[in-house]
């Protein structure tokens, strides 16, 4: 039979991959079809190989002949195939015996599960083949024969209980009804469950005298078609009414045993007698009514009536057995008796020591005597056996008094310290009074708790630390550890900062201290140049009460870092004003023209400043010394070198990195200043004061009257000194803005190292040839944070205003 139960799900995967060429979109299509079926079949079991189940290929609708291409194949999960597909036909066949009751066995329906494979494209189809049941078995009973035993005083109705018969078949073809063979006295109970036993239930009653035995034949059949059946042979005895009952010798026995009496050891024989013959004759003894616990420890021989230890006694658990015994005989007739066993105790259970009450910790400073634990001492033994004694060790602080019966007290002796001993392990020893003696002992740990008599004590008595300046705000500056030998909250230091100002700025605002590990930190970043060293006080506390303390001080050292570049002072930075230096055209090489004064805030080698030209107009012309700045000729100046000479000066310390700036000198060879190009094509930027501008303009009007005397003068100091002169716009300062805060002079790092006096013209900034004449005759220096002094004889009249320019490096480092 083959039943189509689905043929309709199938399940369709598209892959989509999409392809993009220049601008151009391409579509391709993989289409994978997976199709699946369920089918059904049924066939009996017992069926001969070879037989056709039916057609797979008809059933799916497939082309036979392409089977063995398109690898078709039947899987199965177990170890043996049972069906196979014949490649040619497509058929489905039975390759192997099939057992129902092997597969399923009382199972129903019994379904076998196959999965029908192929492959281009891949199809997957379950194949479910029910194995429908045949009735091959008979019904079998438990024994072929059974014997039964009935008083004949047994009333009617009275049932005897007969194992069911058993059929591996199912359904129909299991067992249906029982048949008892035609007799007078018994009959099948109809209406009992059939599950498990079958009731043949007492019609009349017996006689033994007339007819002792009684022989059964139960059947049990089948529904198959045709019908199988099996049987049991029943012998019902009928069995003489028991009108005696055993009787014992005695109703209470009694008996003493030791507790380590070995197995098997005979405690007591008991006997009853029964004037009944035959079986109702025949004793059997039985001990009724022990415990879980107790029924393991002895037992009975039930033909004799000894009772023997079977188990381990002790006299502990119980000390005394009360048992009673039955004597059965062969009609179930019973007697019975009482029997007393005493257990008598042996010296086999060691002392017992419990603590009642323990002080773990105890202060060092406890007072002698005091109680620090109670004890229990118990033997669990009766007598002499359970008498104890206990002793500790003398070489402790500590003594052991007896108390109220089994109980101990442990006092202190002496007075207790935590820095000597933080700790005593203290073992009890307990005896009993047994032959031998049995010995306990237990080990009691008692802890000697601290009192904060010690205060934190600093591994160093100063710190000293060096961080660079421009850290981090967080940065580690160091740790300070002070150790305290007191234990748990008293040797636990915390630590923290006194408050104090640095340079009335609390100390707090520069660091701060991890109050657990003493690691300090940087709260802000420091400046070399602001400040270089300052001291704090850390303070270790401990968690005592009250607490004790220590300090220590800390002083943090500000190293310096190359973090500010050359400052110049002279010539004016760029934007200020326009300087330009005149140069005789009879300089002579070597002859000094100029001088570049920088500094640098930095310290150290961070401070070395060296000068070097970095571009020229005559690059031969002029030269400036490595560490001075000085400008110099390196050659007779010639006719024939152009007037204006531009230089541009590096100054570069020698940090590392090193830093550097620039600053441009225009220098100007004439011995005339009706010699100099009108100043078109420079660019000034006025930075003058009011009082300058009406200066000028006083000056202007004059110099126009002494053109000519202002020349001849000049002529004059041209010929005698041979120096070179400045020209500047506007009057001649050195701003204290430009001298940082922290200078420090280093010696050849560019500053002046003496005084100079330049006669200079200074112009009045008219943009004419109007100009004021500047003679320094005064070795006076540039006073700290101040600029250049003008002096009090300036005279309209002679046009002369004397200036002092003076370079004083120790005057200069305290700006």
């Amino acid at each position: 039979m083959v039943e189509v139960i689905e043929l309709t799900c199938t399940v369709y995967f598209n892959f989509f991959f999409i392809f993009f060429i220049k601008n151009r979109i391409s579509y391709a299509f993989f289409i994978l079809n997976i199709r699946s079926a369920d089918l059904s079949y049924s066939v009996p079991e017992e069926t001969k190989t070879k037989h056709v189940i039916g057609s797979l290929s008809k059933e799916l609708n497939l082309d036979s002949n392409s089977l063995r291409f398109r690898k078709a194949r039947l899987d199965y999960q177990g170890e043996r195939r049972y069906c196979e597909v014949d490649l040619d036909s497509g058929n489905l066949f039975v390759s192997e015996r099939i057992d129902r009751e092997m597969l399923c066995g009382t199972a129903s329906p019994c379904l076998m599960h196959f999965e029908f494979i192929l492959e281009n494209p891949l199809e997957l189809h379950n194949v479910v083949l029910e194995v429908q049941d045949i009735n091959d078995n008979p019904p079998v009973f438990p024994k072929d024969s059974i014997k039964l035993e009935i008083s004949e005083g047994a009333p009617t109705g009275s049932k005897l209980q007969i194992a069911r018969a058993r059929d591996l078949d199912v359904g129909i073809n299991s067992v249906q009804t029982y048949i008892l063979s035609q007799n007078k006295h018994f009959v099948l109970d109809t209406k009992s469950n059939k599950d498990r036993y079958v009731d043949i239930v007492l019609k009349n009653s017996l006689d033994r005298e007339t007819k002792g035995e009684h022989s059964l034949i139960l059947s049990a059949v089948d529904g198959g078609n045709p019908p199988k059946s099996g049987s049991v042979v029943i012998e019902v005895l009928v069995i003489d009414v028991n009108d005696n009952a055993p009787v014992f010798s005695q109703p209470l026995y009694k008996t003493r045993l030791s507790e380590n009496s070995a197995l098997g050891t005979s405690v007591i024989k008991i006997t009853a007698t029964d004037v009944d013959e035959g079986a109702n004759g025949q004793i059997t003894y039985y001990i009724n009514h022990l415990s879980d616990n107790t029924k393991e420890l002895f037992k009975i021989d039930e033909n004799y009536g000894e009772i023997s230890v079977a188990g381990q006694l002790d006299h502990e658990k119980a000390s005394s057995y009360e048992m009673e015994v039955q004597a059965e005989d062969g009609g179930g007739q019973t007697g019975h008796c009482k029997v007393v066993i005493e257990i008598d105790d042996v010296n086999d259970n060691a002392p017992v020591i419990s603590v009642k009450s323990l002080k773990n910790q105890v202060p060092e400073n406890i007072p002698p005597g005091s109680e620090i634990a109670v004890i229990n001492v118990k033997d669990q033994d009766s007598g002499e056996n359970s008498l104890v004694t206990c002793s500790i060790s003398t070489s402790l602080p500590f003594q052991l008094q007896p108390y109220i019966k089994s109980y101990f007290i442990i006092t202190t002796t002496t007075s207790l310290d935590r820095e000597q001993d933080e700790n005593y392990n203290m073992t009890i020893t307990a005896k009993d009074g047994g032959t031998p003696p049995l010995f306990s002992n237990i080990t009691l740990n008692i802890q000697v708790s601290d009192i904060n008599d010690n205060s934190p004590t600093f591994e160093l008595q100063s710190y000293a630390v060096y961080i660079s300046e421009n850290n981090k705000a967080g940065t580690s500056v160091c740790s300070v550890s002070a150790n305290d030998p007191d234990w748990r909250q008293n040797g636990t230091v915390l630590y923290s900062l006194v408050p104090s100002e640095v340079n009335g700025v609390p100390v707090s605002s520069f660091l701060s201290v991890n109050g657990d590990t003493g690691v300090i930190h940087a709260v802000r970043s420091f400046d070399y140049e602001q400040f270089r060293n300052f001291s704090v006080k850390v303070v270790a506390r401990d968690n005592g009460s009250p607490p004790l303390s220590s300090n220590v001080t800390v002083k943090v050292f500000i190293t310096d870092e190359n973090d500010n570049s050359p400052q110049i002072l002279y010539p004016v930075p760029d934007g200020k004003s326009l300087m330009t230096e005149m140069v005789p055209k009879a300089t002579l090489s070597g002859s000094l023209v100029s001088k570049v004064i920088a500094v640098d805030a930095d310290s150290g080698q961070n401070a070395w400043l060296s000068y070097q030209i970095l571009k020229s107009s005559d690059p031969g012309l002029f030269t400036i010394g490595l560490h001075s700045g000085e400008i110099k000729t390196q050659r007779d100046i010639s006719e024939s070198d152009n007037m204006k000479q531009n230089l541009v000066i590096s100054v570069k310390d020698n940090g590392q990195p090193s830093l550097s700036t620039t600053c441009a000198v225009n220098l100007l060879i004439s011995d005339n200043l009706s010699e100099v190009p009108e100043l078109k094509d420079m660019t000034y930027e006025d930075n003058s004061s009011k009082l300058t501008s009406y200066l000028i303009i006083a000056l202007v009007s004059v110099c126009t009257f002494f053109l000519t005397f202002i020349i001849l003068i000049l002529a004059v100091k041209f010929c005698h000194r041979r120096k070179p002169r400045l020209l500047f716009d506007g009057a001649v300062a050195v701003p204290s803005a430009y001298l940082p805060p922290n200078y420090a002079e280093v010696d050849g790092a560019g500053t002046l190292r003496s005084s100079y006096n330049y006669d200079a013209y200074l112009t009045t900034g008219s943009r004419t040839s109007d100009f004021k004449f500047v003679r320094s005759y005064n070795e006076n220096t540039l006073p700290a944070g101040g600029t250049l002094r003008k002096e009090d004889n300036i005279q309209f009249g002679s046009s002369m205003i004397t200036l002092d320019i003076t370079g004083n490096e120790d005057e200069v480092r305290e700006v």
